[in-house]
């Protein structure tokens, strides 16, 4: 079967070539017969393996999702997904080359939190972070958790506010480095609760632990899965995680909200998305298998054992909550007078 665009131009020639009056293709009967061979194509994808984009390096929490999901993605297509690392500028290298990738299916995005960042971090991207983006679905959500060294007299969110508004300026948080998702938690923990709190920022997380646990900062937030291991070892203390909900890796550590912080709410999620302009079959098909995937229980499993909790949305709602994300984080940006990249 040709390709739409071998059509389109053929249509284009013709409509070029033909007599005036003569033409007897209508607009409309072009859209049909373009949509017919969109139904058509996608009823055949995929017929080649799929590439599935990921703007870290491999091992992070991002590289992980998008591993787990592969190989039952790839089972239910009928076809492999590989999994391509592109680390580079926050993730937006990766992004770009999706975006501008062919319209066909084959070039999938692992979206995270960061790409929602990336948008509020730089002022300009060759890309637009919404819109240039078919969204496929969520993928899983993980909060994070604010972590004190054990030596440090409060032990709950109550007892850790009382003491930096006692002594405005003296205390510090630590994170991965400026712009990340940990460096906004700890703003809009500054931001909502009106504290006087410095950053220091670190080039890795694990270095930010390390500076930690020397008393260089006093606290950190991080994904849970990070330093759920020093946590239950007594290394470190962790006062309130960051999601709506309790996380079932550190059940008995409250949420903000429930701390005293209420609206409190930083949530890491990980989304799939194509080329805007893919092919509604070729999408549906493909939510379609991200739903039956995400409801296998070894799924849930695996995701559960990376501290993130499985979570499966339509495009529409992938779409939204990214454009929310976006506007969230732009505000905080803002306040904290953050300088654009």
């Amino acid at each position: 079967m040709p390709s739409k665009e071998l059509v389109a131009q053929e249509i284009s020639a013709e409509l070029r070539t033909a007599p005036r009056g003569g033409i007897r293709v209508s607009v409309a009967a072009i859209a049909i017969i373009l949509a017919c061979i969109d139904s058509a194509a996608a009823q055949d994808w995929p017929t080649r393996p799929i590439r599935l984009v990921v703007g870290a390096s491999a091992g992070g929490g991002t590289d992980i999702s998008a591993r787990l999901i592969a190989q039952p993605l790839a089972e239910i297509l009928g076809q492999a997904v590989v999994v391509e690392n592109r680390a580079g500028a926050a993730g937006t290298t990766a992004a770009e080359a999706v975006a501008k990738s062919p319209k066909d299916g084959y070039t999938a995005y692992m979206m995270s939190n960061a790409h929602a960042i990336s948008a509020v971090m730089y002022k300009s991207l060759r890309y637009d972070p919404v819109n240039d983006f078919q969204m496929v679905s969520m993928v899983a959500t993980a909060g994070l958790v604010l972590v004190a060294a054990p030596a440090f007299p409060a032990s709950d969110l109550a007892g850790v506010l009382a003491a930096v508004r006692a002594s405005p300026g003296k205390f510090n948080f630590g994170s991965a480095g400026v712009g990340t998702t940990q460096h906004f938690a700890g703003e809009l923990m500054k931001q909502t609760a009106g504290l006087n709190i410095t950053h220091v920022p670190y080039r890795s997380t694990p270095a930010a632990v390390t500076g930690l646990r020397a008393g260089e900062v006093e606290f950190v937030f991080e994904l849970v899965q990070t330093v759920q291991g020093q946590i239950q070892m007594g290394e470190l203390k962790a006062i309130a995680v960051t999601s709506p909900k309790r996380n079932p890796m550190l059940a008995d550590v409250p949420t903000f909200t429930e701390a005293g912080m209420p609206g409190y709410d930083v949530t890491s999620w990980y989304g799939l998305a194509f080329a805007a302009g893919t092919a509604p079959p070729i999408v549906l098909k493909t939510n379609k298998a991200m739903q039956e995937l995400l409801g296998r229980e070894s799924v849930a499993k695996q995701i559960l054992n990376l501290g993130a909790l499985v979570r499966s949305s339509t495009p529409d709602e992938l779409k939204t909550h990214i454009a929310g994300e976006i506007a969230k984080w732009k505000v905080v940006r803002e306040k904290a007078g953050i300088e654009q990249l």
